[in-house]
């Protein structure tokens, strides 16, 4: 004997399981037949055979908006709803919710400034770690934290890192640590984009800063877990954190600028630690 009943998979724009869907059925004068749960897998299988006949689905999920799908159940009492694809709440999209690891080996923090006026010196630091937390009920309440050991910028150049370590700018040796803890997200234009609200703390000075961060997809990695990439931008000036310093060579023109831009190029792995190897 065949199964019956209703079997679907419940998975987001990126193909993952959506693992506390719910599933209602309903016939054609709107009376519901049937209500089942996903599994941990998105799977949702119900063994009770439905009258042969046309039937609507409706999948719902909390911070995912609803999504509806026909289904003509057959002689045999059995429905293949398929794939249904569930979109974040208000059109925005997040990896699953729940906690994520940044990858230090698989990520970057790139800043660019400004040199006599003419040209651009990139440093990027090669020390840090963070975690991220997405929200499952509001992903707007989703969080970031982040530590960057202040003593492992690299510009290509050890005396300008030199410089760049001294109490002239980061002064690593009283501020080991550049800090970065979000305050709050908001959807910015287009689905995948959004503003993080946050403070960074720098050289002994914590200042609101605004994130803005274009989220790049979610899928599997060679070792068994599920990454997330984002990419993210902002502008810092180092005035603001109390980093003054500012040789001035012929004609007027400023040694270093005072605008540095901000890169993050970040991996994320599902879980709360890394995998090992």
């Amino acid at each position: 004997m065949g199964l019956t009943g209703l079997t679907a998979r419940i998975r987001t724009r990126d193909g993952w399981a959506v693992s506390h869907a719910v599933v209602t059925v309903t016939d054609m004068t709107g009376t519901q037949v049937l209500r089942a749960e996903a599994d941990a897998e998105g799977a949702v299988r119900d063994a009770n055979p439905l009258a042969p006949g046309a039937y609507t689905v409706i999948v719902t999920a909390v911070g995912y908006a609803p999504a509806a799908a026909s289904a003509i159940v057959t002689a045999s009492g059995r429905a293949e709803v398929g794939t249904v694809t569930l979109a974040r709440q208000g059109g925005t999209e997040l990896p699953p919710p729940g906690p994520w690891t940044i990858d230090p080996a698989h990520s970057g923090v790139a800043a660019v400034a400004q040199h006599l006026g003419i040209s651009s010196v990139r440093g990027r630091f090669t020390h840090f770690a963070g975690a991220i937390e997405i929200a499952p009920d509001d992903v707007t309440k989703s969080r970031v934290e982040a530590v960057i050991r202040a003593d492992s910028i690299d510009t290509g150049n050890d005396m300008r890192d030199g410089h760049l370590k001294s109490p002239d700018f980061l002064d690593v040796e009283r501020y080991p640590e550049i800090t970065y803890r979000s305050t709050g997200v908001t959807a910015a234009t287009g689905s995948d984009r959004w503003t993080v609200h946050g403070e960074l703390g720098m050289h002994g000075v914590v200042r609101p800063v605004d994130l803005d961060l274009a989220y790049l997809g979610t899928g599997a990695d060679p070792w068994g877990g599920t990454r997330a990439a984002f990419r993210a931008t902002t502008e810092l000036h180092r005035d603001d954190f109390a980093m003054n310093y500012n040789q001035v060579v012929q004609a007027g023109i400023a040694a270093i600028g005072t605008t540095l831009k901000v890169e993050l190029d970040i991996q994320a792995v599902q879980g709360e630690s890394l995998p090992l190897g």
